[in-house]
């Protein structure tokens, strides 16, 4: 279960990270019950990627540390997630025969790839919003 301290699950921003570490933690429960544990990998990784930045925006430390641009690395973040977890889904689902953990984990990777896709895109129209358009000086003066 997570534990909300700050504002930031009242936003957008931390429903779907809230929603993306449930889903990893589904996941993981899945492919350790599997015949086949190492699939868990994957979604080990995404769920500590999803805290650490869950943690990050709650306590508003993007704000307070500078050096790392936080919506570029969100966003990589967030399109490596959904390319692994779709490509372990996918091989999952159509190899998983008669492990039925192993294709539950295949149906939530699905979905949770569906999920760090459109983190993806919302991080994506952030930036887009965010950058700054700075006219040319058009007078003669240099």
């Amino acid at each position: 279960m997570v534990l909300c301290v700050g504002p930031l699950p009242d936003t957008r921003k931390g429903t779907i990270l809230a929603a993306e570490i449930i889903l990893s933690f589904i996941i993981l429960i899945c492919y350790a019950a599997s015949m086949y544990g190492g699939y868990s990998a994957v979604a080990i990784c995404e769920m500590v990627f999803a805290i650490i930045f869950f943690v990050v925006f709650m306590m508003e430390l993007d704000k307070q540390f500078l050096v790392v641009n936080w919506l570029w690395s969100d966003l990589i973040r967030a399109v490596i997630g959904a390319a692994l977890y779709l490509i372990t889904s996918l091989i999952c689902v159509i190899s998983g025969a008669g492990d039925g953990a192993r294709i539950a984990g295949g149906v939530f990777g699905l979905l949770a790839g569906i999920l760090f896709a459109y983190d993806s895109y919302t991080i994506f129209l952030d930036i887009k919003s965010s950058r700054q358009h700075t006219d040319a000086p058009t007078d003669d003066t240099v």
